[in-house]
């Protein structure tokens, strides 16, 4: 299928990229994955950005995520994962780990963040570590009622831009999921819906928020993204990457407090399910 101006919109293979009237619809799509953020997931994601942005015909871009989750986050370990690394080695040591990082997630987070349209994400189910980076790249944010969102010191750190820097120190620290009342109450969320309408109410606002005009829209945004930048956020991103790689390369130090687990999840996002679940069990008991 191709939209008007030519461009095939079922060339992706990880994604779906659908446009109705105004509004640009993407959605991440390895619902066998948890929507796992690959190298080719991200590289389809921003060849969409790049062709909704392109559109004219296009005046706000809507962000989804297929099946029960928004996405687990990165990709650990799927065949992708293992294709990627074979068709781009990534060079041995810290520098081509830090390298391909920056590459994936900082420097395409920074431009995505800036897209020149309001971006706007729902998400539902897990939303975990890089997950929660992409949202975090969207102008706004609705959740379902169902939403868990994990952060940590990932590579592109936007927690203590997205939640007051106590609330988030308080998360990062326990190393726990919140869920979407909470991530509203925070800051990082700004409407609920019950998860079976989360994406018509999302595709209402897109549809209200089209009917602007499209050069006041991108002059409100970089207005409000110049007042962030000036407080630091771009210098901060970029700053705290350095942190990031720190502290992954010191999970594989002898004296690490946390022991690898039996699944494909970083230690830290298993500890936070254990947490999850207990809390879960707690309130059955309770109820």
């Amino acid at each position: 299928m191709r939209n008007k101006e030519g461009f095939d919109m079922s060339k992706f293979d990880n994604i779906q990229y659908e446009v109705e009237g105004p509004i640009a619809m993407i959605t991440l799509d390895r619902v066998r994955y948890r929507n796992a953020l690959s190298d080719f997931l991200m590289s389809d994601l921003d060849s969409a950005f790049k062709e909704a942005v392109k559109d004219r015909d296009v005046r706000v871009i809507t962000l989804f995520g297929a099946g029960d989750h928004f996405s687990g986050g990165h990709d650990l370990g799927s065949p992708q994962r293992v294709e990627a690394e074979e068709l781009n080695p990534t060079e041995e040591g810290i520098r081509g780990k830090y390298r391909r990082s920056w590459d994936f997630d900082v420097e395409r987070g920074l431009r995505w963040r800036s897209l020149e349209k309001p971006l706007i994400a729902a998400v539902q189910g897990y939303c975990i570590f890089a997950a929660w980076a992409v949202a975090s790249c969207a102008d706004v944010i609705f959740a379902s009622d169902n939403a868990l969102f994990l952060p940590s010191n990932f590579q592109y750190f936007s927690v203590p831009w997205d939640i007051h820097h106590r609330k988030a120190k308080e998360i990062l620290f326990e190393s726990r999921f919140i869920d979407a009342e909470e991530a509203q109450s925070a800051g990082l969320v700004n409407r609920i819906y019950p998860v079976e309408d989360l994406k018509a109410e999302t595709l209402a606002y897109a549809q209200r928020v089209s009917e602007n005009d499209p050069f006041q829209l991108r002059m409100m945004k970089m207005a409000v993204n110049q007042a962030l930048d000036i407080q630091g956020f771009t210098a901060h991103i970029q700053g705290s990457y350095a942190h990031y790689s720190l502290s992954a390369n010191a999970e594989k130090d002898p004296g690490y407090a946390l022991s690898e687990p039996e699944t494909k999840r970083r230690p830290n996002v298993q500890r936070a399910m254990d947490h999850y679940l207990e809390e879960q069990a707690r309130k059955d008991v309770s109820d």
